[in-house]
């Protein structure tokens, strides 16, 4: 499950809003016509998605916009948000006011959150720091989403037997 992590904005002017995104590759677990959401397997956990046009067990490439990633200290309970993974703060990055970039080492994947340096403050963010990032599942839209060929697993050699 490998990741890529985008490290630098790709807006050239301050006035623009910076873009980050995490790219990860995961793999879909299973579909919920009920309610409309995929679940997709990566690394560090789940991400409940809208409905992907992927068939189970397949994979998937998923591209999460740091702007669509909040940040909690404590683990969140009663929020719309159903996306909530645990991780450390690995590097707070100022921008151009009001725009701070942090990102949170989840275990193998590196997730970039951009908030305001008032949400810095007011939190007390700062390196080692544990906490949650929060994604909204509809943040993840069907253009976040493109099929993605994983390697299948390695089949054991078969040996003949005679008997």
């Amino acid at each position: 499950m490998s990741t890529e992590h985008a490290g630098r904005p790709r807006a050239a002017k301050a006035s623009k809003t910076p873009s980050f995104a995490t790219t990860l590759h995961a793999r879909v677990l299973r579909h919920d016509s009920r309610h409309g959401l995929s679940t997709l397997f990566f690394g560090d956990g789940e991400l409940r998605v809208p409905i992907v046009a992927a068939p189970v067990d397949s994979g998937v490439k998923v591209t999460i916009y740091a702007r669509d990633v909040s940040i909690a200290l404590s683990r969140p309970m009663d929020v719309s948000i159903t996306n909530r993974l645990p991780g450390t703060i690995v590097e707070i990055e100022p921008l151009a006011l009001p725009y701070v970039r942090v990102t949170l080492n989840l275990g193998a994947t590196l997730l970039d959150a951009l908030v305001t340096a008032e949400s810095v403050e007011r939190l007390g963010l700062e390196l080692r720091l544990r906490a949650w990032a929060m994604i909204k599942s509809v943040a993840i839209g069907k253009d976040a989403v493109e099929a993605q060929r994983l390697p299948l697993p390695r089949r054991w050699p078969v040996a003949d037997r005679t008997d």
